[in-house]
């Protein structure tokens, strides 16, 4: 007897794992650096933890499930950076419709992405500055290795956030070493 539900959860959890495997391409215009989208959705939930504490009032929960669910369409269409986005039609809202038609619990996906592609709530904003400060730490490592081209992404990263503890963040992150966190103190035994 076949189960549709469980059948379509554990072709949810295959298709998530293609996200390890599939690159940021934005790194290849940059010159330098590579990423697949899990590991990039992986510090953006960081980020967003980070945001909403730093915050204080947001919905922690709410936070790190617009971060977690951010890219999962790239499972679908791929990551296509800027200049990719120019020439083809992502059909990101077809690839999430499809996606949260076949799980059981694809009405609550399709809530909380509507909710981070409106941008009205603190939490949709805080989850897109987590998206863009990983970029911009990203960039920042890409600079500390000699990168100088990063150094000429970085303004447009910042400008596109919008939260003061964001653009605190940001200030911050372009202020410190990349590596300072490894050479800090460090017990002496």
């Amino acid at each position: 007897m076949k189960d549709d539900k469980t059948d379509s959860i554990v072709d949810f959890l295959f298709e998530a794992g293609m996200l390890a495997k599939t690159p940021r391409s934005g790194f290849f215009f940059l010159g330098s650096g590579e990423q697949s989208v899990a590991e990039h959705i992986n510090r953006v939930s960081y980020v967003g933890f980070v945001l909403a504490q730093m915050n204080g009032k947001a919905d922690v929960s709410k936070v790190l499930q617009m971060c977690l669910f951010h890219d999962i369409t790239e499972t679908r269409i791929s990551d296509l950076n800027y200049v990719h986005q120019k020439y083809t039609e992502r059909l990101e809202d077809k690839a999430l419709d499809d996606l949260v038609t076949s799980l059981p619990f694809g009405g609550a996906i399709k809530t909380i992405m509507d909710e981070y592609h409106e941008r009205t709530s603190i939490e949709s904003l805080l989850a897109k500055d987590s998206d863009n400060i990983e970029f911009i730490l990203c960039l920042k490592e890409q600079v500390d290795i000699g990168n100088e081209r990063a150094l000429t992404w970085i303004p447009s990263a910042v400008q596109r956030l919008k939260t003061d503890e964001a653009k605190l963040l940001a200030e911050k992150i372009l202020s410190t070493d990349s590596d300072r966190w490894w050479f800090g103190e460090k017990d002496s035994d």
